[in-house]
């Protein structure tokens, strides 16, 4: 339990430390754009193909799921709605979750992690270098901007496999697939999707840098940093989520419009 405690601790030091540092450098312009770019477009990489290999078969998978279940109780109108809230408000932030926390957290701290048995880390520090300034904060910075891009993504590319699948197999029709989705979804949905998809980055970025930064032990401790990192990042995403949704869901209860 005290072990952690202090996990946790250093966690949420982390945490302060790397925010206070990105907040600040862009103030003063002395942010490191070049290495954010370069690990925004590394995060793309690793996620774009693995995002539309899993959202397409999520939205079908509703799209079916839900189908079935509306059909036997007669209200086959509302099948639109019905998909498209469990896409945007569920699917879509819980699956960019899962990717950037297991392709791309588990790179960053795979990277971190051979720097830190390298003794790379070690050097920054007595050279004066804070590797929280120097290494975590530039990919912070790109998982910021990459998190809501990947949701946005998922998201149209579930809701498209759902309208395929409800109008070309279900004898669902257009109009009524896109009108039922209007009545119900918002921009607010949307926007909930987004700031969760965000601060699940933030969640998943951090704990892959705390984990690659402590590594030590050789390639077995960067082994380990790598497992805990996918795991930890993964729980606390599901945690969080589940706070979220109901904060969201006594705030923001879901209305025809």
């Amino acid at each position: 339990m005290d072990g952690s405690l202090k996990t946790l601790g250093r966690f949420l030091e982390l945490a302060f430390h790397s925010v206070a540092y990105l907040v600040t450098d862009l103030i003063r312009l002395r942010h490191p754009w070049r290495e954010t770019i370069n690990q925004a477009w590394f995060v793309v990489s690793v996620t774009a193909i693995p995002a539309l290999l899993v959202s397409v078969p999520f939205g079908v998978i509703v799209a079916v799921q839900v189908g079935s279940i509306i059909q036997q109780v007669g209200a086959t109108s509302i099948s639109g709605a019905a998909g498209g809230l469990g896409v945007i408000r569920q699917g879509a932030p819980i699956v960019a979750a899962l990717l950037l926390g297991g392709a791309a957290g588990s790179a960053v701290s795979t990277d971190l992690g051979a720097r830190s048995i390298r003794e790379e880390v070690d050097a920054l520090r007595v050279m004066g270098i804070d590797p929280v300034q120097r290494l975590v904060t530039p990919r912070l910075a790109a998982m910021l901007f990459v998190a809501p891009v990947l949701c946005v993504f998922i998201i149209f590319m579930g809701l498209a496999a759902g309208y395929l699948i409800n109008v070309g197999f279900q004898s669902g029709t257009p109009g009524s697939y896109i009108s039922s989705f209007a009545s119900f979804a918002t921009v607010s949905d949307v926007g909930v999707a987004l700031i969760k998809t965000w601060l699940f980055g933030l969640v998943v970025i951090l704990v892959a840098c705390q984990r690659g930064l402590e590594a030590k032990g050789g390639a077995r401790g960067v082994a380990d940093a790598v497992n805990a990192a996918v795991v930890i990042g993964v729980v606390s995403v599901f945690v969080l989520n589940l706070v979220i949704t109901q904060i969201v869901s006594i705030l923001m209860p879901t209305r025809v419009g």
